[in-house]
């Protein structure tokens, strides 16, 4: 069974979860806005997933842009990037698959086809 932090009004996590089930793979959904990552958790899938933090980051979000982040970001320590993210699951990618040692961030079906 895989995990997947998702939003319940984001257009692309509804996708991943239909792909999910039309692939007849079982998954335990998590409510990113009500039980986001802590920075331990994130310290993790930064790891496993192999990605630069930048990555990790939900680009589109309203909150990333009300504070700026595009302009911020470059001069951020990973510590302080870490604590951010942890601050709120709206700043964090969507969807967010865990899969034993394989993160993935945002869907992209060809990728999900070939990892899962």
């Amino acid at each position: 069974m895989v995990k997947i932090y998702c939003y319940s009004r984001c257009s692309t996590c509804k996708k991943a979860l239909k792909w999910l089930e039309d692939n007849g793979i079982d998954y335990s959904s998590i409510d990113i806005k009500e039980d986001h990552p802590d920075e331990t958790t994130l310290r993790q899938l930064h790891k496993k997933s192999g990605l630069p933090l930048r990555r990790f980051f939900n680009t589109s979000g309203k909150l990333y842009r009300e504070m700026e982040l595009s302009k911020k970001l470059s001069d951020m320590s990973e510590d302080e990037m870490f604590r951010l993210l942890a601050s709120d699951g709206m700043l964090v990618k969507r969807p967010l698959l865990i899969k034993d040692d394989k993160v993935l961030v945002g869907f992209n079906e060809k990728d999900w086809s070939e990892e899962i």
